[in-house]
Formats: structure tokens, C-alpha cells, sequence
């Protein structure tokens, strides 16, 4: 194991995995194309989903290679998207206040925008929490 932060949790995405069929666990540890396709597919079939539970601790190292450590927690944000990104919680939690209102009063800009930060959420936070690390 390197000797990088660690911004993602295993515990989160055990249990977004509990939920795997519909990506969402995908989705947190940066793989937006294949969280995409568990979502059409129920997790592959199902097949997938059961598989993913021994890749986990290898998509969670990929992700804490990948993404910035910072002020801002990535399990926190992702836990607020998943349960409230049609109130924008988690957009406020990243300072985004006007957008974070904006999905408040639209239902999440009537789904499209919690769809759009399922697939940049990592992005975004890796964004706000500062310049790339060496």
C-alpha cells in the first residue's frame, strides 16, 4: 500500500455495495461508465454486483490514488448526494450555495443535476479540495 490519504472509505462502499445493483457504489469510488451500465442492468445481471464485493478494496486503493485529500470529505458528500442530492445538501456542503438552492427548490434540477454529480462528484470535490498533490 503507497503512502497516499485516504479519501475513500471501504465501510461507505460496503455499504453503497448494499445498494451495488444500482451503481451507486461504482459511482463513489470514480467509475461513472460502469456504475451507468449496474443501474440499466441491475449490477450486471446481479453477476456483477456479487463479483464487486471482492473488488472493493482494490476500486477504494484506485480511488485514494486518484482523487485529492482535502477539507472536504468525499464519504460525506457522497453519503448527502445518495440520500438528499434532490435537496442539494451535498452542493452546499461544497460551498456551492446557489446551486445547492437551486437544486432545493427544482428536485435537484429535476433529476439531471443529481444524475451529473453522480457522474463528477469526485471530480468536483477533488477540484475544491486544492492543487494536485506530488
Amino acid at each position: 500500500m503507497s503512502n497516499s490519504p485516504d479519501t475513500h472509505s471501504k465501510l461507505i462502499g460496503y455499504l453503497l455495495w448494499l445498494f451495488g445493483f444500482t451503481g451507486s457504489h461504482r459511482f463513489y469510488y470514480g467509475k461513472p461508465i460502469s456504475g451507468t451500465i449496474w443501474f440499466f442492468t441491475l449490477g450486471l445481471f446481479f453477476i456483477g454486483w456479487i463479483i464487486d464485493l471482492f473488488l472493493i478494496p482494490s476500486m477504494d486503493d484506485e480511488a485514494d490514488l486518484r482523487y485529492r485529500s482535502g477539507a472536504l470529505d468525499y464519504s460525506v458528500a457522497w453519503i448527502l448526494l445518495t440520500f438528499l442530492g434532490v435537496f442539494g445538501v451535498h452542493r452546499m456542503y461544497m460551498g456551492k450555495w446557489l446551486t445547492g438552492i437551486l437544486y432545493l427548490l427544482t428536485g435537484g434540477l429535476f433529476l439531471l443535476g443529481v444524475l451529473y454529480d453522480f457522474w463528477t462528484l469526485n471530480a468536483q470535490i477533488s477540484e475544491r479540495n486544492g492543487p494536485q498533490r506530488l
